[in-house]
């Protein structure tokens, strides 16, 4: 279970991630992006357990690999 103290804004999942904060807005619009909570209209946060588990889910051996939705 995560803690609230455990959860990161978008700009520090994006840094976690080394991706643009703007990769995750639209991730979250088209999906296929990591696992997020939204805690209320305006606050968006993301569970480092949760970016790690969309990394492992996304390796990819070559480019010939089907990508899950």
């Amino acid at each position: 279970m995560t803690s609230a103290s455990e959860l990161l804004t978008i700009q520090a999942a994006a840094d976690f991630l080394r991706v643009h904060r703007s990769f995750l807005d639209r991730r979250r619009v088209a999906g296929g992006g990591p696992q997020y909570i939204r805690m209320s209209a305006r606050v968006i946060r993301y569970a480092a357990e949760d970016l790690e588990r969309w990394l492992e889910t996304n390796r990819r051996v070559n480019t010939s690999q089907a990508v899950e939705d």
